[in-house]
């Protein structure tokens, strides 16, 4: 039998201060984690989870996984484990590869994935009575999302701390912006949390601008360890754009 694991102090605090500063979480709100089963979104269950116990704000907490059903990559192990911390969890299975075969026009297969993934997840916080999406996207994510833009797309953007979807129904949060890859990495690993391996051919077969991008972070990072301390005073009024009321 699972249990749910307390997170460092360090992870708590930054990612504390996000709920705060972007009032992701209200009275009353039921949450669905979108799980893919990597460190991120496997951290995030136990830290909304420390914080559905000690907030003074009262929230519920249930999770959700969408498997593409491509390649070896298989996030069933993460049914069990959920069955094991008692949490109420949701598991899709949609062709997602396949689909992309038949449909897909210009955009990538990754892109072409998020939005099938995308739809699924909104369709089941809908059926359920779910109206807050929790991802786990933290500080690296949207640090290289701003320079895939500026370099790529000539416009300064990233990710949303906290936005309303466009159907005006649901509104998605990200926790974990103020929080580093290397700190949910690490709470990974120490407590062995079943990590599904990233394997999909379509999305780890060949290097993408989102790699070299973090690469090109961390050659800086090495010369400036500063630097996503400037990054985050940066990006804080691009993900604070249309933050909902």
């Amino acid at each position: 039998m699972s249990e749910f694991i307390a997170p460092p102090k360090s992870l708590l605090r930054k990612t504390g201060n996000a709920l705060v500063d972007f009032n992701m979480i209200r009275e009353g709100d039921r949450i669905l984690i979108a799980l893919s089963g990597g460190k991120d979104s496997l951290s995030l269950i136990h830290i909304l989870h420390h914080f559905q116990k000690h907030a003074p704000v009262k929230f519920e907490l249930a999770a959700m996984t969408v498997d593409p059903m491509a390649g070896d990559f298989d996030p069933s192990p993460m049914i069990p484990y959920l069955k094991s911390l008692g949490m109420e969890y949701h598991y899709q299975q949609e062709p997602i590869m396949e689909m992309a075969q038949e449909h897909m026009g210009k955009p990538s297969y990754c892109a072409f994935c998020s939005r099938i993934k995308r739809g699924v997840i909104y369709s089941t916080a809908r059926k359920h009575g779910f109206n807050v999406i929790a991802m786990a996207q933290h500080l690296d994510d949207l640090a290289e999302s701003f320079l895939m833009s500026a370099f790529h797309g000539g416009q300064l953007r990233t990710m949303k701390a906290h936005y309303i979807n466009d159907d005006g129904d649901l509104r998605i949060i990200r926790p974990l912006v103020y929080n580093r890859e290397y700190e949910t990495a690490e709470f990974a690993k120490e407590h062995q949390l079943p990590v599904i391996a990233d394997s999909c051919p379509a999305c780890f077969s060949m290097p993408t601008q989102r790699q070299h991008m973090k690469e090109l972070l961390a050659t800086e990072e090495a010369t400036n360890p500063t630097l996503f301390k400037t990054l985050l005073t940066t990006l804080k009024p691009l993900m604070s754009v249309g933050l909902p009321e």
